[in-house]
């Protein structure tokens, strides 16, 4: 009976999938899919635990909320920083600077500044900074979500190969199985692979001339900001979300708790600057930017994550994760299938279920097994929008349709994701 969970997942993830034809707000499909996987798991006794296992069920369920909880409310906090910073024009420091039209060369340059970004900050943040950023420079909706799904790809290549770049090659660095240095000397060539081949695809298709944005109606009142205030806001925004890696390692506590540090400190900034003429200014404090943020993303990234945590709480994760082991033939086939997965389910608990199966004393640090795990797990999710942090961000950032991603953005993510491995084996 237990396989209902499976098929439950199954079926939402499919009403996911089919939001636009069936004109339905992602949130509802996704919410009732986490409610109904963690019903299941309660009252089908997985596992057989029997009553006593009731207790250590609803602890795994608690666990993975504190961990979903942290990822929601760093997205809350950065995506309030980011509305901030765009509200009094600090974007425009950038944007008068990328001064080309032309799709082409956009395309490269959002790819790059993109890649390199994430690896020096990490691939959630540097998505929503950017996916602000490409609002300012594109017009039309679907260039917009193009450059979107190029911010995407570019961002979970640029974290695979950077220790501090993605939560999975954070949790294989902390844990022990990579190291700094070689992480970075083993997979830098393969990561590159991995954004140039689908940059080089898309390039067949990026002819002529972006359009440029309207002037926002909001921006008639940008008179009432000083020069000083704007550009105050705008760095207060970038140490903010620069600062957050420093704070976790400085401090060791999660990511969310930095960007809400920064958040309260551009919160008292900004209702000092705007205490007077309310009626004028009030768009530009928190209390207004809040309104502007989407609460359904937010209800939609609860669901999925936590029928993802069901199904690591009933063991699936980790049978599915032994079985590739037991009937795939190396170590390549067995990264290869879970970089493909990690696109349908969240490559956290698939990272975390392979480690746990595979102790230190099978696979030592550096080995090509972790290596190799950290690339696939850390690109594969680019083939499916909800398949990664950075995708989940861009998402809610730019509403990008989920079958649009997969019709537009699946095959050159792939294509990178295929040749970032045959770098890798080449290079072994």
């Amino acid at each position: 009976m237990s396989i209902l969970i499976v098929v439950v997942f199954i079926l939402g993830y499919t009403a996911i999938a089919l939001e636009h034809p069936l004109r339905m707000n992602k949130a509802a499909p996704a919410l009732l899919t986490g409610m109904l996987v963690w019903t299941l798991v309660m009252v089908l006794d997985v596992g057989g635990h029997g009553a006593g296992g009731v207790e250590a069920k609803v602890g795994s369920l608690f666990h993975h909320l504190g961990e979903i909880a942290s990822i929601l409310f760093f997205l809350l906090g950065a995506m309030t920083v980011v509305e901030l910073m765009d509200a009094h024009g600090g974007f425009e420091v950038i944007t008068d600077r990328i001064r080309s039209r032309n799709r082409l060369v956009l395309l490269w340059v959002v790819g790059f500044i993109t890649f390199f970004l994430s690896a020096a900050l990490d691939n959630l943040t540097t998505a929503i900074v950017m996916a602000a950023l490409l609002r300012k420079l594109v017009g039309d909706k679907n260039d917009l979500w193009t450059f979107g799904g190029v911010v995407i790809i570019s961002a979970n290549a640029g974290g695979a190969w950077s220790p501090i770049g993605d939560v999975t090659t954070i949790m294989l660095w902390i844990g022990g199985q990579v190291t700094t240095w070689n992480i970075i000397k083993m997979l830098i060539i393969p990561s590159l692979v991995c954004l140039i081949l689908p940059l080089a695809w898309l390039s067949f298709s990026m002819r002529g001339l972006v359009r440029r944005p309207a002037p926002d109606h909001e921006d008639d009142n940008v008179n009432l900001i000083s020069k000083r205030q704007k550009y105050m806001v705008f760095a207060l925004g970038v140490m903010t979300l620069l600062g957050v890696p420093v704070f976790k390692g400085y401090t060791h506590l999660p990511p969310f708790m930095g960007i809400m540090f920064g958040l309260s400190i551009l919160w008292i900034y900004t209702e000092f600057i705007h205490t007077r003429g309310m009626e004028a200014r009030g768009q530009y404090q928190v209390t207004a930017i809040l309104q502007r943020v989407d609460h359904s993303s937010i209800l939609f990234f609860l669901g999925i994550l936590i029928a993802v945590g069901g199904l690591q709480t009933s063991g699936y994760l980790e049978m599915l994760a032994g079985w590739l082991g037991a009937n795939l033939p190396n170590v390549y086939a067995v990264n290869g299938a879970l970089g493909v997965l990690s696109a349908i389910v969240d490559n956290v608990p698939l990272v975390a279920a392979a480690q746990g199966m595979y102790p230190m004393t099978t696979y030592p640090p550096d080995h090509i097994f972790w290596e190799l795990l950290a690339l696939c797990a850390g690109t594969g999710g680019s083939m499916l929008i909800i398949g990664s942090a950075a995708g989940v961000a861009v998402m809610g950032v730019l509403g990008i349709e989920f079958m649009w991603y997969v019709k537009r953005m699946f095959v050159p993510a792939a294509i990178g994701y295929v040749g970032a491995m045959l770098t890798y084996w080449l290079l072994v």
